[in-house]
This record gives structure tokens, C-alpha cells and sequence, in this order.
């Protein structure tokens, strides 16, 4: 189709054979072979030009549409696994959506600004919906029970922080300890965040010295209301910069130290685009650099 496509649009076997970069023998063999493919001429050849047949001339319009598209989708491919096209679609944490992720995305642009990455932040519970329903290429969020019916890879894993504000009478102790909480009203979080973080603490400590006087559906809010001197608030170190922003000390959490696991879910069985591959990739390592192993 190539060959007769050039030979129509020159109307020389010579000069076809050189746009096609082969032998003016072999653009006429492929000629031959088209012909005998269709049971018809679409040339009729003579010593100086080529002269499309009648049924030549139907054919190279038609031929040269099909090649253009061929060649369009090649190159659309060409772009997504140069990573010069693309979207990455995100679920993620509302507090990891205004903490780490902002930071990864941008730095991510700034490698590869064609390709468009959304971030879709919502509540814990649902991301695991978002990527089910295909919403999202992949979501980021904790470990769950029972587990979710996704592939998972652990992302990172980092200890519980004490949180509370300036000037507080924690911030005078060389370190704090969950025994510390239970002299102050602690500000939790709904659902297995607590439940979870209860069961850990109990099973430590043979007791449970935390005894939420407040639970609320987000971590923003946990902050908020700490930074008004309501109470104290357990998090992880990632929200580091959000803390700061409310004006607030994070402290590492002892006796024991308690860690929780994030993990990138993905749908079993489906393949991800070149884009959302490379964005996992990038992600893996910003966060190994990025994010404290501990709370300072």
C-alpha cells in the first residue's frame, strides 16, 4: 500500500523507489504483488510515467486515508510510551491530597509537563471505590481489613506522631509516650483509624490509655481543633507541612512506637497506561526521598 501510494503521488518508479528507500526492482515486485493480492491492475507502467489504472485511481485515495490514520495511531502510541502524552488518574487521602501528593505532582510536571495528572481526594473509605469502579488508575491509601480485592505494593510505612500546640506542657518532656495521652483529651479520627489504633495500643501495653474525647472524619479537622487548644492529635509525618501551617509540634509517639502502612492499589488484571507505569515509578522514589522515616 506504501508503494503504490508513493508511485501514485510521483508518477515514476524511479523516484518512488527513492521516497520508499528501497530499489526501483523492489517497489516493482511490491506493485506486482499488490496487483495479484486485488486480481487487478492498478498501473499501467510505460517507458517515462506510471499512469494509475481506473481502478487505481479509486483505490489511492483510499489507501492513502488508511495510511495517514495507521500512521496517526502509531505516533499517538509513540507519544504515550515516550511520555509525551497521557494522564495518570489518582485517588488519594484527603490529608495525603494536601500534604505529599501536591508536592510529588508538581515535582512529576516538572519532568514530564505533557502529561496530565488529576488527583482525586476523598475520604479513606473511598478510594478503594474509585479504583474498583475505574475512576481512578490507581489509589493510594492504608492497609485495610478485611483486605480489599485489589493489587496491592506497599508505598511507605511510617510511625504514629503526637501533635498538640506551641507552648504546651509536652513540648518541655525530652519525649512522649502513649501513657502521655491519657492526660489530655485526644482528638481521633472515625472508623478503623481508631479502632485499629486502640487494638495496637491494647495489645502493647496490656491497656488502653487513649480515650478519644473527639472523633472526627477528617485529619484537617483533628488539627484545627487542636491548634484552638481543644486537645491533642495523633498523625502521621507526612502531614508535617500542614502541622506547621496550623502552628503546631509534632512529636515521635514511644512505648511503642506504632507505624502504619500505605499501599498503591490497582485493579487485578488490567494493564496500566505508560503514564500512570511511569507515575508509579516517579512516586516510589519521590516518597522514599521525601517523606521522614520518623517525626523530628
Amino acid at each position: 500500500m506504501r508503494a503504490f501510494v508513493a508511485l501514485a503521488k510521483t508518477g515514476n518508479f524511479t523516484l518512488a523507489a527513492q521516497a520508499m528507500h528501497v530499489t526501483q526492482s523492489a517497489l516493482s515486485g511490491l506493485i506486482k504483488e499488490l496487483e495479484q493480492t486485488l486480481g487487478a491492475k492498478v498501473v499501467d507502467r510505460s517507458t517515462r510515467r506510471a499512469l494509475l489504472t481506473d481502478i487505481g485511481k479509486e483505490l489511492y485515495p483510499l489507501f492513502s486515508q488508511m495510511i495517514d490514520d495507521l500512521d496517526g495511531a502509531l505516533a499517538n502510541v509513540a507519544d504515550h510510551t515516550r511520555l509525551k502524552k497521557g494522564m495518570v488518574r489518582i485517588a488519594a487521602p484527603q490529608l495525603l491530597s494536601c500534604t505529599l501528593m501536591p508536592e510529588a505532582i508538581a515535582a512529576y510536571r516538572a519532568r514530564h509537563p505533557d502529561i496530565e495528572v488529576r488527583l482525586g481526594d476523598t475520604g479513606v473509605e473511598n478510594v478503594i471505590a474509585r479504583v474498583l469502579s475505574g475512576e481512578a488508575d490507581f489509589g493510594i491509601g492504608p492497609e485495610r481489613e478485611p483486605a480489599p480485592p485489589l493489587d496491592a505494593r506497599l508505598l511507605f510505612e511510617m510511625p504514629f506522631a503526637l501533635v498538640f500546640p506551641k507552648g504546651h506542657e509536652l513540648e518541655r518532656q525530652a519525649r512522649v509516650t502513649w501513657q502521655d495521652l491519657a492526660r489530655y483529651p485526644f482528638i481521633s479520627l472515625q472508623g478503623q483509624f481508631t479502632e485499629r489504633l486502640l487494638e495496637d495500643v491494647h495489645a502493647s501495653l496490656r491497656e488502653v490509655p487513649v480515650k478519644p474525647a473527639n472523633e472526627v472524619t477528617f485529619m484537617t479537622t483533628a488539627l484545627a481543633m487542636a491548634a484552638a487548644g481543644l486537645g491533642v492529635t495523633a498523625c502521621l509525618p507526612y502531614a508535617a507541612p500542614l502541622v506547621t501551617l496550623y502552628g503546631l509540634v509534632m512529636r515521635p509517639l514511644e512505648d511503642p512506637v506504632l507505624t502504619r502502612r500505605f499501599f498503591l492499589y490497582t485493579r487485578p488484571g488490567r494493564s496500566l497506561s505508560p503514564a500512570a507505569e511511569s507515575f508509579i515509578g516517579f512516586l516510589e522514589t519521590f516518597v522514599a526521598g521525601a517523606t521522614p522515616t520518623s517525626a523530628a
